[in-house]
Parts: C-alpha cells; structure tokens; sequence
C-alpha cells in the first residue's frame, strides 16, 4: 500500500494549528509512513484547555436544540463520508476493512444517539414534606455540565471510542480535550472536521496529539478540566486516578473476559461467536474472549470444531474484503504477545493451532493446558490467543472465571435457566451475555468493570451522567400564602 504522506494539523480552541515537531504515522501491514502529525507541546495542551474553559464560561446560553443539531450534522457527516472515514481507520489501524466499516457506522449511531440523549438530560421534583417541618418547601434537582472533560482514547477502536468521548460531552454542554493514540490519530483528526463542518462553536472541542508521557500530566492534573474520561491500559489508569486528585473519573481498563461453555449449549453457535469474539480486530478488543471454559463432556468436540474454524481464518491484507484477520497495531506488540505465549509454552502450555509471528503479523492461536501462573492467564493480552480448558461443573467454571482481577463482561452458552441465572448472579463483571460471547456490546448501554477493569460506565447516557452534575433548588414558601 502506497498512499500520499499527509501532513496534518491539530485542533486547538476551534483553530488548525502545526506544532515546531511532529511524530510518525504508519500503517502496521508494511510500515510505510502514511502521515506526519504535530507532536503538541505542554503549552499547546494548556492554550487548549485554557481556549474550552474560556468558552464554556462565556457562553451564556447554549440550547439544547442547537448542541443537537450540530450532533446530527455530524452524523450525517460520518454517513456521507462513511467510506473515506473506513479507509483512514483501516490505513492507520488493525482492523480489515470490512471492521472498519463497521466502527464508522457505529460511530455515527454513537454520535446520532448523543443528538437523541440530549433532550433527556432531566431532574425530577423532590417531595421535601416527607421531612416534618418542611411542608412549605417545593424544589427540584437538574443536571448542569462541568464545563471541561479531559478525554483520552486508545487505538484499537480509533473512531468509535473518540465518539463515545466527545458525543456525550457535547450532548451535555462541555467543552472537550481529546488526546488520541499516537498511533491512531487520523480517525480522531477526521472526527473533528466532521463537528468544525457542522459548526460546533470554536473551543469547545480540541484535539491534541502528541506523547501522553509529554501531555498527560497536564491534561490529567489542570484545575479547569473538571473530568478525566480514560480508556487504557490498567497502569496508565491507576496513575491518572493518582493524579487527578478529586477530579471526577471514568476509567475503562481492560479485561481478560472468560466464556463459559456448557454440554447442553448449541455447541456449534458457541463456537461461531467465540471464535469470531476472539479474534476480530486481531484480538486487540478489550471485550475478546481470551478463556474459554467447556464442560468436560464436550471439550474434545469444542476444541476440534474450534481448531477447525480457527484455522479457516484468512490472515493478510487487510484492505482485502476477504480477509479475516490483518496484523496488529505493530511489530513491537506482536512480538509482545510472542513472548507471551512462549512463555506459557515454557510453563506446560500446549499450541494447538497457530503459535507464529511474522513482523506485525501473529496467527490466531489456541491454546489448551495453560498453567493458572503463567502471564496470559491473568493479564490482558490484546492478540490473537484464546485459552481453553475443560471444567467439571458450573461451579468450578464461574470460580476460575473470577480469578483474575478484571471483571468487564463475560459470556454462557447453556439453554437452562436456572444456570445461565446462576452465573449472572455469581459472575463478578460489569455484563454477561447468554448464549453470545463476551464481545457482545450496543453503544446504548451501560459498559464498564469491576475490578481492575475500571471505575464508571460509559454508553451514552451513562457518560452524560457522569459529564453532568446534580443541582438541587428549594423554594421555601410564605406560609401564610399557602
């Protein structure tokens, strides 16, 4: 792939701006340069925040009607635009093309559905006489912005994720800062063209690229950036917690979502969705099925069928429409996750499909006998591995679910009730599909972790919850007008 070496701006305070230095895009299939992008200093990051602080406290009134508009402009944008946003996100990410399409159509339902939150963003009145003494007070609560959110996205879902950000902040009536991944920022960049095209009003969205070592700080730590929205690694995130001090936070961090397969599952539709939930965007998804665990019973037959569909799998250009899997987000991480399962190989682990790298490259990969102390058993490994083991009983499969410190969502394929409710009861994670794979996600609904998975929700309402503050109002009245 060849494609014409951009050179690109940054958006600072509604103006497009360079910056003295830049950073390299480039896309992980052959490494060719495909942009240049400005590399923000501190004091860029700061005029930023400073410009949407200013203009959240200057704007006196803002309708809802007109944040709604501009959020429909934008999806109809990203509609009409659809194909160019698909090719910037395949040419600077992981995903196939066909993945890519998909992210931008949710991208745009992301963002239409903040349009369509907006106007539900409401309080309720509050019966102050249930309080002897109080018979004369009337009052209500609403929610008012914060003013300034602090955002910063990762790489593996560079345009959705940068929605799921921005959309419900703009939707509540904050102003917004967004660093993006260095190594992603060209969907963030095109996002932003699409809200400057709808005319969102200037600084109330900037977005900074740069090193998170050099902008974080300042970011995280600025008294007028009221809220810190992180998705990221489980380390980044605990320092920004540290950092933020009584800022508000959402943090999502991660996973290592178990599956639990029982002898009376569909054993052919639990294979199709964990095989599809393990290695779609090259299993660099935080929601991915990375253990599965089958009733011993029809473990040997699981574990052929799956093999069998693993190695289907087409791996190559992911510009291709035919291709399955494409590489990963480059060559450092694939020899990451290459370490990893050696590794496991090391401590008894066996490869039964798989198991090879080749540059960014690495083979979906499955692995069975896989120690409960080796590193891709309790971490995340954001690649193309999925563990598989054989359990006794529901009980044991629920048990070793749990023990790893992620909780985000996991998935069951039973047809009994009584054990799917089983799991929903004791399963500790912030979702559980039944008879789906733990990648199962709509943008409309509650998402986030226990555990080491993070603190908070996101989907659209839950975020404008956590963008918004409760005010409440009490009228105390004259008495002797009642």
């Amino acid at each position: 792939m060849h494609t014409k070496v951009q050179s690109m701006k940054m958006l600072v305070g509604g103006k497009w701006i360079s910056s003295d230095k830049t950073f390299e895009v480039r896309n992980p299939q052959d490494n060719s340069l495909i942009a240049r992008v400005p590399s923000a200093s501190k004091e860029q990051m700061r005029e930023a925040i400073e410009a949407a602080e200013r203009t959240y406290r200057t704007t006196k009134v803002w309708p809802v009607h007109e944040r709604m508009n501009i959020l429909n402009r934008v999806a109809q944008y990203m509609r009409d635009h659809a194909e160019d946003f698909a090719q910037v996100i395949a040419t600077e990410g992981s995903k196939t093309i066909n993945e890519a399409r998909g992210e931008v159509k949710r991208a745009a339902q992301t963002i239409q559905i903040s349009a369509e939150e907006a106007r539900r963003i409401n309080g309720e009145t509050i019966n102050f006489d249930q309080n002897e003494g109080s018979e004369n007070r009337v009052g209500y609560y609403y929610r008012f912005p914060v003013g300034v959110v602090g955002a910063v996205t990762p790489f593996n879902d560079p345009l959705n994720m940068v929605a799921h950000k921005i959309g419900p902040a703009i939707a509540s009536g904050n102003a917004v800062v967004l660093k993006p991944a260095s190594v992603t920022p060209l969907s963030a960049l095109k996002l932003a063209e699409a809200f400057v095209e709808a005319g969102l009003p200037e600084g109330f969205l900037s977005v900074v690229t740069g090193s998170g070592r050099e902008l974080g700080d300042t970011l995280v730590t600025h008294p007028a950036v009221q809220m810190i929205s992180f998705t990221g690694g489980s380390s980044a995130g605990e320092k920004i917690t540290q950092k933020a001090g009584a800022k508000k936070v959402c943090m999502e961090l991660g996973s290592n979502s178990p599956v639990i397969v029982l002898q009376d599952a569909d054993l052919h539709d639990a294979v199709q969705s964990t095989v599809s939930g393990a290695f779609s965007a090259v299993g660099q998804n935080c929601l991915g099925v990375q253990r599965i665990y089958v009733e011993r019973s029809i473990y040997p037959q699981f574990l052929n069928t799956f093999i069998n569909r693993t190695t289907e799998l087409r791996v190559g250009d992911k510009m291709d429409e035919w291709t399955d899997i494409g590489p990963l987000i480059n060559e450092q991480e694939a020899k990451r996750v290459e370490e990893w399962v050696n590794e496991a190989v090391s401590k008894g682990a066996i490869i039964k499909a798989g198991g090879h790298r080749e540059g960014a490259f690495y083979a979906p990969t499955v692995l069975t006998n896989v120690p409960a102390e080796a590193k891709i058993a309790k971490e995340e490994i954001f690649g193309p591995v999925v563990l598989i083991y054989p359990i006794d009983s529901l009980y044991e499969a629920v048990e070793k679910s749990n023990d790893v410190n992620y909780g985000l969502q996991a998935g069951i394929f039973t047809n009994e009730i009584n054990q799917a409710f089983y799991a929903i009861k004791h399963m500790n994670v912030g979702g559980i599909m039944i008879n789906d794979s733990s990648d199962y996600r709509i943008d409309a609904m509650p998402f986030g972790g226990t555990k080491g998975s993070g603190v908070g929700r996101e989907g659209i309402r839950y975020a404008i919850e956590a963008m918004t503050e409760a005010k409440v109002v009490s009228f105390r009245l004259q008495e002797n007008l009642l």
